[in-house]
């Protein structure tokens, strides 16, 4: 296993702060806790959320899955992780066949990643009132342990001290022990998460924190080792100093606790006192976050930062977004500098080895500069946002480059990650076994490759594909110093791509398609193979958040994808499938998500699913991305059934999140006693914050209604954005897609594109295409049939205008009528889609 590094944001272990922190002087401890955290506290709320950056050097650190990026610090291996590779089976489906020593309350559970630690000694609880009434009749602690099923170092904590009888011993005794996927709770884990950065500086998974019985922050941090080495103190030894710390200065500790959750709230209500943003932070705030971009590419491999380097779609989507309107008002140098940019780092990326290029999709990210050794585990909102760039790359370039890119994650995602059902499963782990009984799961084993397994596989074409992917018989993982610093993979082949295909064609002297015809073959066998290769573990719970990311783009790519020209040959592992397949998709995930996971009297959601609906309720992120898809499902021409719920969930979205005298939304309903934090999250991350999205979400929504509703949504989205004027102003790269947000909101003439017409017709899908073939993410597609009363019926009661529109212009055959309006005034119509992308061009 290679060792893998995370940003410094989501760096930090008690570990690494514990010398200090632990010396027998308790009041000096928390006087110095306190000191710190109110350091940290001091400068602004929003600011402080996303942007707990590391100080001091790392000398240990954990990975972690959603960071945000920085410059990275020199980074030293831990001292213990060589030895740790041993990994539990991680399968909850085998667990009922075996004989178990023991069997804990998490046994229970339907969590993958709660299901994994059920047998451990340790005698878990689930977060839950069970598990605070015991802390509170022993009078012992709490120890939270936050994780999720495909993190590497929550398993390696696992091996070396959840099924280590004495470690157990000990969290008996003491403690009464919590797991929590955070992935089912994220509400749980941001408190704590918040915390552990708060104190100091960083955090990451495994979460580690210590907890009062009335579920107060003691003291935490994220992974542990074991025992004791090079002056730092393990597990056990923390167990014990806590424990000492709980019988001796419990006064002190509570207290401190106490203060941190006062000072924690005090910093993360962020509320304004303005319902508007500023004239010159909205004509300001996306050009900073540009510049700011602008200056970290790396113009060598693309991206924007350093190693380790994450594919952050929102950055590439305010730089697509900034191109755009750059060109829009006559800047056109920025505006091709700005797209250069983009698609540089999507060419460099997928030719990289954070691409699967066997199995399609992309890994979460890459330890090195170049792209090329990746963390392997394979992440549902990765992919879901990395289809909608690339396709976003094709509507501006015509390229076929970047649309197959897209085929190959959704036909990546509809072959591995999708159920019976239609559901999306969330993620697929790093680690596996190398082989069919082997005792020890390896990262990245199920991906790389020998060269002599090239060689008996791909038979007479081995060279050329060897020469295609760079692959040696040492291993090619040198091509960075941080690629592999400690010749973990000796032998060992990541594919990667270093030069175009043409060139290298040119070089075998082949003509491109039959040198492509040949890789793809390969590529098929290659993958035949590794199918037969024990996988890594699935999660297969299902999170609408990240479910809705995904049926967004399903939609999109059910029409854009008809713009690829006729004709057009694809190659393993892209199947050539017919865009309207993705649509379907779209379509059975979403009705999944409404049988199973929303209650149509209460009209809520829950937030995830994996054999029946999770306990904790849908959150921001839940109802926003699931509604920003439902948008795009319908604006790409699905059933008008899609709006009607997403302004549905919109209204209800309001009621439980909205902070009306405040401004912004929360990220949870705060109806849990057990929450002990109420955030209003901006951070664009790995995943874009529910607040950036629901601005979007609130302008596409304003420019579909009329009247006083639309009045509000507008309103609203002003209100959000105030809140967050401090963080786009001073921080702007931190926040991309509320950048764009803001100039969504602030821009003067959005499009209106209203599609008259027969749905079921030919003609309509193909107006539906033309409406969506150019990139302009200032522009709503409407879409009415004049023969259907139940459709003008719902147009008429929340914008009569577009069912007047319909009546005016039903062509009474199989023509589709589209109108383009702008600044109240609308275009002559138009019938042939043709006509329709020129208007739109102009």
């Amino acid at each position: 296993m290679a060792w893998r590094f995370a940003p410094p944001l989501q760096l930090s272990s008690l570990a690494i702060n514990i010398n200090p922190q632990f010396s027998p002087n308790w009041s000096s401890i928390f006087v110095s806790a306190k000191s710190s955290m109110l350091k940290r506290l001091l400068i602004s709320s929003s600011s402080y959320r996303c942007c707990s950056f590391s100080k001091k050097p790392i000398k240990l650190c954990n990975t972690a899955t959603h960071s945000a990026k920085s410059a990275a610090p020199s980074f030293r291996r831990p001292i213990h992780s060589l030895s740790v590779l041993a990994m539990a089976e991680q399968s909850s489906s085998n667990s009922s066949s075996q004989t178990h020593k023991h069997t804990n309350r998490l046994a229970s559970e339907h969590s993958p990643y709660l299901l994994q630690h059920a047998h451990n000694p340790v005698d878990w609880y689930p977060w839950g009132e069970e598990a605070f009434a015991e802390a509170r009749k022993r009078d012992v602690p709490i120890f939270l342990s936050i994780g999720y099923s495909t993190c590497h170092w929550c398993h390696v904590m696992e091996v070396e001290s959840f099924e280590d009888e004495e470690v157990a011993k000990l969290l008996n005794d003491w403690f009464v022990s919590i797991k929590v996927d955070r992935e089912e709770r994220p509400d749980v884990d941001k408190v704590y998460m918040t915390y552990v950065q708060a104190l100091y500086g960083g955090g990451g998974w495994p979460l580690s924190a210590f907890l009062s019985p009335d579920l107060k922050p003691l003291m935490g941090g994220t992974y542990f080792p074991p025992e004791d080495k090079y002056g730092r103190p393990g597990f056990k030894t923390i167990l014990r100093k806590v424990k000492e710390a709980w019988d001796r200065k419990r006064d002190m500790l509570v207290q401190s606790g106490a203060f941190a959750i006062e000072q924690l709230s005090e910093a993360m209500a962020a509320i304004s006192t303005s319902n508007k943003l500023s004239d010159e932070v909205l004509q300001t705030a996306m050009r900073k976050c540009a510049d700011h971009l602008a200056e970290s590419y790396d113009s060598k491999y693309g991206g924007f930062g350093s190693a380790p380097k994450f594919p952050r779609p929102v950055e590439m989507q305010l730089m697509l977004y900034n191109s755009k309107r750059s060109e829009e008002t006559g800047k056109s140098g920025e505006a091709k500098n700005s797209l250069k940019m983009v698609l540089f780092t999507l060419e460099c990326m997928a030719r990289g080895g954070i691409h699967d290029h066997v199995g399609g999709g992309f890994h979460r990210y890459s330890v090195d500069e170049c792209w090329h050794v990746p963390h392997f585990e394979k992440m549902l909102y990765d992919q879901g946002q990395l289809v909608n760039v690339y396709l976003d790359a094709f509507c501006i370039t015509k390229d076929v480059f970047y649309s197959s890119l897209s085929r190959d994650i959704l036909d990546y995602l509809r072959r591995d990650m999708i159920g019976p059902n239609g559901e999306i499963f969330s993620a697929e782990d790093a680690d596996s076994y190398e082989s069919e009984g082997a005792s020890r799961k390896k990262e990245g084993a199920f991906y790389v490759w020998t060269s002599t397994e090239i060689d008996n596989i791909v038979g007479e074409h081995a060279m050329l594909v060897k020469d295609h992917y760079y692959i040696k018989p040492s291993g090619n993982c040198d091509l960075s110093r941080r690629s592999d610093p400690h010749n973990e993979f000796k032998d060992k082949n990541v594919l990667i791509e270093r030069s175009s295909t043409s060139a290298m064609a040119s070089k075998h002297a082949l003509p491109v398609e039959e040198y492509l015809d040949i890789l793809g073959n390969a590529r098929r066998e290659l993958f035949d193979v590794r199918s037969k290769r024990p996988r890594p573990h699935l999660d297969d719970k299902v999170i609408v958040s990240w479910n809705g990311l995904v049926i967004s783009s399903l939609a999109r790519a059910s029409k854009i994808l008809k713009g690829e020209p006729e004709g057009t040959r694809f190659y393993f592992p892209v199947a050539g499938t017919n865009p309207k397949e993705y649509m379907d998709a779209a379509e059975k995930a979403v009705y999944f998500i409404r049988r199973r996971l929303y209650n149509e009297q209460t009209r809520r959601l829950q937030h995830s699913f994996r054999n029946g609906p999770s306990k904790a309720p849908g959150f921001l992120d839940d109802y926003a991305f699931l509604i920003a898809g439902l948008l795009d499902l319908y604006e790409f021409g699905g059933s008008v059934f899609w709006l009607g719920w997403a302004l549905e969930l919109q209204e209800t979205q309001d009621e439980l999140f909205l902070d009306k005298t405040g401004g912004g939304y929360f990220s949870t309903t705060g109806e849990d006693p057990s929450v002990l934090l109420r955030v209003k999250e901006d951070h664009d991350g790995a995943e874009p914050s529910g607040n950036s999205v629901s601005v979007i979400n609130l302008v596409r929504l304003a420019s579909m209604v009329a009247g006083d509703k639309s009045k509000l949504y507008r309103e609203t989205a002003e209100y959000v954005l105030a809140v967050f004027e401090k963080r786009l102003k001073d921080a702007a790269v931190a926040v991309p897609l509320m950048c764009c947000a803001a100039d969504m909101l602030a821009f003067p003439s959005r499009k209106q594109v209203v599609l008259v017409g027969v749905k079921s017709s030919e003609e309509f899908d193909n107006m539906v295409t033309a409406a969506h073939a150019a990139y302009d993410p200032n522009k709503t597609v409407i879409h009415i049939d004049p023969t259907d009363a139940k459709e003008v019926g719902f147009w008429e009661e929340i914008n009569g205008n577009i069912a007047v529109m319909a009546k005016n212009n039903a062509a009474g055959d199989t023509r589709v009528i589209a109108l383009v309006c702008q600044n109240f005034t609308c275009s002559p119509p138009v019938s042939d889609p043709k006509a329709l992308e020129s208007l739109l061009s102009r």
